[in-house]
């Protein structure tokens, strides 16, 4: 079966190929590209994760303040920020392959020399290096696995991926509640940095192109590198590609603001940025609270495990309902649900059984919405500019995730109590879910 219109351009090319993964069924090669996106965001989960749960042992070994505390987890988010605004938008560029290369080099370097660091400013260094690498390198698994799914499974996959985020997480727990009381908490930044280059190696190996790319953008030799695309996926030859001259040129920013797309831009940065603010501070406080609470070290860190098993669980029942619902009106609702959970959970006394449980509930709300703006974010943005406008829409976004952990430790030191704090930081949900479900992108109808 020909993929290509009579006489074809290289426009109505690319409408061709887009057509052909958007109907048809995803081959086994397709489902195997969208599980290594899975997997590159479980090791960022990891990578990410690993300072809140090592957290109290540094605060214990250097003798620092919740403040200081606060500025290794913001330094990490700093590092992310930069990297979706500058390393990211290489991905419409260079290739999205080519983008994770780079940045799974900065982040292997950067967890294998945290693990033998001596001092405060170099971890700062180490996290910031780390961090640049991850921001570099998710919203280009946003763009792969919805480059790589057909329209029926497009949310869902692009949604299953930041699932891979909370497993990593999990495993993160569990890895440093045995290994730190052993082998002290640096043994986790050299396990986590092993793994990283372990995924940095695999995708050398064998990770390709995808077809978006390669058809928009025509690297040297892309006509054969969509060929045996095409021939991996199930599907016949390209018989010739015309040339493309003029898509190869850089798609400015500013295209993001032209009238098509400037709402939707906006409302996303904005979304992101609030929905950041609460997701970071849960993530990187929520151990080192539990601990605070008397809770030993290894029951501590389970907590925060039971924040990313209730974030995956959430992360899939928000892919399972998001066809049937809709991505605005989905992520209004876990939205609302996780402000109304964390207003609870200021509000009550807290056994370690019921702050278990409810810390599971707001991991299932608070991720599993906020995860929805990774395929709106996806679905909003054509091929050409996908990453540039996903990685901005992220950094923007980023800078929420910045200022929740450093704001939240300030605070803390300030006097605030735990209650009062936690429904402060509730409202940021509601700015976020009302953000997503005002975005007039007709690529979400």
């Amino acid at each position: 079966m020909s993929v290509l219109t009579q006489s074809p351009t290289a426009e109505t090319v690319q409408a061709d190929l887009k057509n052909l993964i958007d109907t048809h069924p995803m081959s086994p090669f397709q489902v195997l590209m969208v599980a290594i996106c899975f997997i590159l965001n479980m090791n960022d989960g990891i990578d990410v994760l690993v300072v809140s749960f090592t957290g109290s042992e540094i605060v214990r070994e250097w003798g620092l303040s919740k403040s200081e505390l606060g500025y290794i987890f913001s330094v990490g988010l700093a590092g992310m920020t930069i990297g979706c605004f500058f390393l990211a938008p290489f991905g419409d560029k260079l290739g999205r392959r080519t983008l994770f290369i780079i940045s799974l080099s900065f982040i292997t370097a950067g967890m294998l020399l945290a693990s033998v660091v001596g001092t405060y400013t170099q971890l700062l260094l180490m996290r910031f290096v780390t961090g640049l690498g991850i921001g570099g390198i998710l919203p280009n698994l946003a763009a792969v696995a919805a480059e790589f799914s057909n329209n029926k499974r497009r949310d869902f996959n692009v949604g299953l991926v930041q699932a891979g985020w909370p497993i990593g997480a999990i495993l993160a727990g569990f890895f440093t509640a045995w290994a730190i009381p052993a082998y002290g908490w640096r043994s986790a930044y050299l396990a986590a940095g092993g793994v990283s280059a372990l995924m940095l190696l695999s995708i050398m190996l064998f990770m390709p192109e995808s077809l978006a790319f390669l058809a928009g953008r025509q690297p040297r030799n892309a006509h054969r590198q969509i060929n045996a695309l095409l021939t991996r996926m199930g599907h016949s030859a390209l018989d010739f590609l015309p040339e493309a001259t003029g898509l190869r040129s850089t798609v400015p920013i500013s295209v993001l603001f032209t009238p098509e797309y400037r709402a939707s831009t906006l409302r996303l940065w904005v979304g992101i940025f609030f929905g950041f603010i609460t997701l970071y501070t849960l993530m990187s406080w929520v151990p080192t609270l539990a601990k605070e609470a008397g809770m030993p070290f290894n029951m501590a860190t389970y907590v925060g495990t039971a924040l990313n098993v209730g974030a995956f669980s959430g992360s899939l029942i928000f892919g399972m309902a998001v066809a049937r619902v809709g991505l605005r009106r989905l992520i209004l609702a876990f939205m609302v649900i996780a402000f109304s959970i964390m207003v609870l959970y200021a509000s009550l006394p807290m056994t370690y059984l019921l702050m278990f449980v409810m810390t599971f509930f707001i991991g299932i709300f608070v991720q599993g919405g906020f995860n929805g703006y990774y395929p709106t974010a996806a679905r909003v943005y054509p091929a050409v500019i996908r990453t540039t406008g996903v990685g901005l829409a992220m950094g923007i976004g980023r800078f929420g995730a910045i200022l929740g952990p450093a704001l939240f430790g300030i605070l803390s030191d300030a006097g605030l109590s735990f209650s009062l704090l936690f429904c402060l930081f509730s409202v940021p949900l509601l700015i976020a879910g009302l953000s997503a479900y005002t975005i007039p992108s007709k690529n979400l109808d």
